[in-house]
């Protein structure tokens, strides 16, 4: 598959295909090497100074710096790579664990020793809660590993906001708040801890609102509002990423919540820094002189170079696997799960949390500072040195020529840094968004499959062709004639029952592969 090509097709405005590439990180160190090489020609042909010396380590430096580079930009796409694989691991597992839930897990089920007895809707909504939760997995990942912490959040709180908040003892203060919770305060939106599961809104809900009409019902804020979906940086032209179309959060449960609750996606804002880093010195000294305050989580450094988020303070989606792994240990007591399926699910549990420690060595393992540091250094040392080394041979060239090297071995080395964690806001990095949407749409697909409990009713039917294409009559067509299988075209001396039904296999074959090679 061709990846989509931002600089030639796609919606995304001349700003955003800009971005896109690595020039504006870029940019003001090649202009400075080309002034460079600039004044070396001036000096050495306008003067009797003559700012050369031999070539002779030219090429054997720049091919070791080469190799370097080049090791350095492959080390980062593996990492990208594996970031990218652990999702697709993570989609598959939570597939796996949502099909085990709801095709093993029965709906209604006898009382069992001290647990009481479940009706056949109470048992659909036991399920289709914990896939909720399922849900809510990926995305608190996707949350943690962009270094945003807590569960307030637009697409996560109301798939979450049903589980327990305290221990079990019975208290109901801060210091019996479980660390999902707890990890979650802020500080600025204290919790009222006297305060109940709030009151059933059935009389107040309209039709609309119940399901039975157009779905209108929305994720509320603390003040009855509901945020946009995410905020959108400013751009040129109004160009807009692909999920930006899209409101998920309004088919997520209704719910009432003490706290604005953030937006699913928090991009930085774009401003004229991204694109002339090095300006930003200048707003680092008008600072104290406006007034302004660094902010919590700075986009770039002092010398304009990208940081990369922290990831969050509170393992979230650590505290979802406790609450999936405490619910399979539920069933297998209840006795409502037999053993196999039991055990597949307590081991897609178990690879839901290895695919999280994984992205975590992925989000929180740079490479050392050191390397990173000394590579920087020598390229720029050696990006000095080119004009010295070549004037004599490409005279006014040496400009376009160290130009043109600095362009290509920054434009590698940026590279490499900016995928190095593919795991944020970046128009290269990992689109997390459209991973979790993904899952959000193939767990209620799955939830929406409804498999009849004999099979008998679907398999023996008269849209059933079960031998074709050797034998194109219906399984209902088959048994209207006996129980004993007859087929005359796969031989006259084919007799009825197992004979019968292997030669019409056979021929079933050899038709098969008669057709289907080239």
């Amino acid at each position: 598959m061709v990846a989509k090509n931002p600089l030639l097709g796609g919606r995304m405005s001349i700003r955003k295909r800009f971005m896109a590439t690595v020039i504006n990180d870029i940019w003001p160190e090649v202009v400075f090497f080309t002034l460079v090489a600039t004044m070396v020609y001036l000096v050495t042909t306008k003067t009797d100074v003559h700012l050369v010396f031999s070539n002779a380590l030219l090429s054997v430096l720049g091919t070791v710096l080469g190799l370097v580079i080049s090791f350095r930009t492959s080390s980062a796409y593996e990492r990208y790579q594996e970031g990218r694989k652990m999702w697709t691991n993570v989609a598959i597992q939570c597939r796996n664990t949502a099909q085990l839930i709801w095709l093993h897990v029965p709906n209604e089920r006898p009382a069992k020793d001290a647990i009481a007895a479940m009706s056949t809707l109470e048992g659909i909504i036991e399920k289709k809660s914990m896939i909720n939760v399922v849900q809510a997995f990926a995305v608190s990942v996707k949350h943690y590993l962009r270094g945003e912490s807590g569960v307030y959040y637009q697409d996560l709180y109301p798939l979450i906001s049903f589980l327990p908040r305290y221990t079990s003892h019975g208290g109901q203060t801060e210091a019996d708040m479980l660390p999902l919770w707890q990890a979650s305060e802020d500080g600025d939106h204290p919790y009222d801890h006297t305060q109940s599961a709030p009151a059933s809104r059935m009389g107040s809900l309209s039709e609309a609102e119940m399901g039975m009409g157009t779905a209108t019902a929305t994720t509320l804020s603390y003040d009855g509002s509901r945020p946009s979906h995410s905020r959108k940086g400013s751009s040129f032209f109004g160009s807009r990423r692909n999920h930006d179309y899209v409101d998920a959060e309004k088919v997520l449960p209704t719910v009432q919540v003490h706290r604005p609750l953030k937006p699913a996606r928090n991009p930085p804002l774009s401003d004229i820094f991204d694109y002339i880093p090095f300006l930003r010195i200048f707003k680092v000294l008008a600072r104290p002189f406006t007034g302004k305050k660094e902010p919590q989580v700075a986009k770039r450094s002092l010398m304009g170079r990208k940081r990369q988020p922290e990831l969050g303070d509170s393992n979230v989606p650590l505290e979802i696997i406790m609450f999936l792994s405490g619910y399979s240990a539920h069933l297998l007591r209840a006795g409502a799960i037999q053993p196999a399926p039991a055990s597949a699910l307590v081991t897609a549990i178990n690879n839901l949390s290895d695919n999280l420690a994984n992205l975590e060595r992925i989000g929180n393992t740079p490479l050392p500072f050191a390397y990173q540091a000394h590579l920087r250094m020598s390229l720029w040392i050696y990006l000095f040195f080119l004009p010295w080394q070549i004037e004599t041979v490409m005279g006014y060239l040496t400009i376009p020529g160290t130009a043109f090297a600095a362009f290509l071995f920054l434009g590698f080395l940026e590279i490499g840094q900016e995928i190095e964690n593919p795991f944020n806001y970046d128009l290269n990095d990992l689109d997390l968004d459209v991973f979790c949407l993904s899952i959000q749409r193939e767990l209620n697909e799955i939830t929406a499959h409804h498999v009849p409990a004999d099979p008998t009713s679907y398999i023996f039917s008269s849209w059933n062709q079960p031998f074709a294409p050797a034998d194109r009559r219906s399984a209902e067509d088959i048994l209207r004639q006996g129980s004993q299988y007859t087929n005359t075209s796969a031989g006259a001396d084919s007799q009825p029952g197992l004979m019968s039904v292997q030669r019409t296999l056979l021929k079933a074959y050899r038709d098969i592969d008669e057709h289907t090679r080239r």
